[in-house]
């Protein structure tokens, strides 16, 4: 059946916009699924999702395609208006290539320090960068440019958990378990991610709990970032939504210096906090193995999958634990493969690329901070 004839103005232009997101999702492929040994624990086998292969790099893509749906099926986006959003990058080149799609400005508001080649594929995308000093004022600032241009705030940060459709429609968490179903442990005993947002970790717990699988969900929390303390109270039912740092986390993507409307303690079963030089040394030995550069994020995933292994080889089970590749290290050329970036900052790499080698290799891994829900 044909679909009605919504007219003319805003409610056509809305109706067409959807339309072209929609063809956009049905000429894209799903993302690879891809096996790495872990040589120190036979009988555990781990998987990467790969969502560097979305049209736009990074993860990101799917939230960028559900956050701008969502906005378009609430009546938020204006023909000729522009979309802002707060982003240290990748949500933001996502969010570029799909305004740019509908025909609309797009201002990222992120921080200065933000890698050169962020900014870049921003700018290809048609987007426009404006840079503040302090990361904990990227909310306030973006508000202020949507109220003085007539535009619309984005707000990845509130929004994520509840743009996506958890249930199913594609998203990650189905693709995972369909992918998995011919593999030697179908349903994960472990799904590793790390909290930007905090919507792929209400997405993954969400889907999980509907389809009653026993799968638990570990999100990995890198050094400078609040999420990790915020959880360890609220299992204690003690959780601090006001706690807030100065400075925002090193490793681009993940981390927040303040509680976001959209991390979900509830749907998340245990949280790691890793330190920053471990993440590294993670991202450079995936990269070693995989044969390409990925980015600090997937480290701070594998850093997860290593300590959710240990568990798992002390419990004396085997089974399966699937991570998320992020997104590309070509986006860090300049940052977390450029060996003055850490001279300048005084971070570790003998030690700790030895550290991860030995706890790959079923060594130990140096003592983080875990908690776990008790249920």
């Amino acid at each position: 059946m044909d679909k009605l004839n919504t007219g003319s103005g805003q409610r056509a232009w809305t109706a067409q916009a959807i339309a072209r997101i929609e063809a956009d999702f049905n000429r894209s492929a799903d993302t690879h699924l891809i096996p790495l040994a872990l040589p120190g624990y036979p009988g555990i086998d781990v998987y990467l999702k790969d969502e560097s292969s979305h049209p736009t790099g990074s993860l990101k893509h799917r939230l960028a395609r559900s956050l701008f749906l969502y906005a378009l099926a609430n009546g938020w986006l204006r023909e000729g208006r522009p979309v802002i959003e707060a982003s240290s990058g990748s949500t933001a080149v996502s969010e570029a290539y799909f305004a740019r799609l509908l025909g609309l400005p797009f201002i990222a508001v992120m921080p200065r320090g933000t890698s050169p080649e962020k900014i870049a594929a921003i700018e290809f995308q048609g987007g426009r960068c404006h840079l503040i000093e302090r990361a904990c004022d990227i909310n306030a600032e973006s508000e202020r440019l949507a109220r003085e241009s007539g535009g619309h705030f984005m707000d990845q940060f509130t929004y994520a958990e509840r743009a996506t459709d958890w249930r199913a429609n594609n998203n990650i968490a189905e693709s995972i378990f369909k992918q998995m179903e011919r593999e030697p442990y179908p349903i994960p005993e472990w799904i590793v991610c790390s909290p930007g947002t905090g919507g792929t970790g209400a997405t993954l717990g969400r889907f999980v709990r509907y389809r009653q699988y026993p799968t638990r969900i570990l999100c990995a929390d890198p050094e400078i970032s609040v999420f990790f303390d915020y959880y360890k109270g609220a299992l204690g039912g003690r959780g601090d939504a006001t706690l807030s740092l100065a400075d925002g986390s090193r490793v681009e993507g993940i981390g927040r210096p303040r509680v976001e409307p959209s991390f979900v303690a509830g749907s998340i079963d245990a949280m790691a906090k890793v330190p920053d030089d471990l993440s590294l040394a993670a991202m450079r030995w995936v990269s070693a193995r995989l044969g390409r550069r990925v980015g600090g994020s997937t480290g701070t995933n594998f850093v997860g999958v290593l300590a959710a292994a240990r568990r798992m080889r002390d419990a004396g089970r085997n089974g399966s634990i699937v991570t998320i590749l992020c997104d590309s290290g070509e986006r860090y050329a300049h940052s977390y493969y450029n060996r003055d970036w850490y001279l300048e900052r005084q971070i570790n790499m003998v030690d700790t690329d030895a550290a991860i080698a030995a706890a790959a290799n079923g060594g130990a891994l140096p003592e983080l901070p875990f908690v776990e829900r008790a249920d």
